[in-house]
């Protein structure tokens, strides 16, 4: 829960407990974002599960597929596409900055916010932009797997490309306000409409 008066200097770092304000916007993006990266993450199962019958197939049955190793494949990458945003939502994404940690809530928060919007978002939509007439092409001549027993359909991974960038963007987006909150009260903090935990779309652990 937050509390609307608690200054940003006096609340605790983000990187442990992850205390930032939450405010209308961000609430509503990431309950999107964490319901979508739920979802897809059931594609792990499928993922295992299509392993398991290509070894089995290969390896007792002596009958190779090429379907099911693309299908391996495929799953494996609109999974972790899928997923990103989620990572980012929870702030479970590895970070690099090892002196962040001794930085101020609120150092974190300027460098946040200013790595988001001058550096994550501009290479994000850079990616989007090369990715959806990479897609878009695939969907024009109905590009499938170029072996002559492999999947047909290809150009649905290949969307799934650009669509993992969008909700790796929207989580971004979010955490940009959220920061923003916390450093000038602006979107205004809200306390979450209720902390049902196991809620599909909540985005806190």
């Amino acid at each position: 829960m937050t509390d609307t008066n608690v200054s940003g200097d006096n609340q605790a770092p983000a990187s442990d407990t992850d205390t930032l304000p939450t405010n209308a916007l961000s609430w509503h993006l990431d309950r999107m974002v964490v319901a979508v990266g739920r979802l897809a993450s059931w594609l792990w199962i499928g993922v295992l599960v299509v392993i398991l019958v290509n070894v089995f197939s290969r390896y007792v049955m002596s009958q190779g597929s090429i379907a099911l190793e693309e299908l391996s494949w495929h799953l494996f990458g609109t999974a972790t596409l899928l997923t990103l945003g989620y990572a980012v939502v929870r702030d479970d994404h590895v970070r690099v900055d090892v002196l962040r940690e001794k930085f101020s809530p609120r150092t974190q928060a300027i460098i946040e916010v200013l790595g988001i919007l001058l550096l994550a978002l501009p290479v994000i939509a850079l990616m989007i932009n090369s990715m959806v007439p990479y897609a878009w092409t695939a969907w024009t001549y109905m590009e499938h797997s170029q072996a002559p027993s492999g999947l047909p359909y290809r150009f649905i991974f290949k969307s799934m490309l650009p669509l993992g960038m969008v909700f790796v963007m929207i989580a971004l987006v979010s955490r940009a306000s959220r920061c923003t909150t916390f450093l000038f009260r602006f979107p205004r903090a809200i306390a979450p409409p209720y902390d049902d935990r196991r809620s599909v779309g909540h985005p806190n652990p």
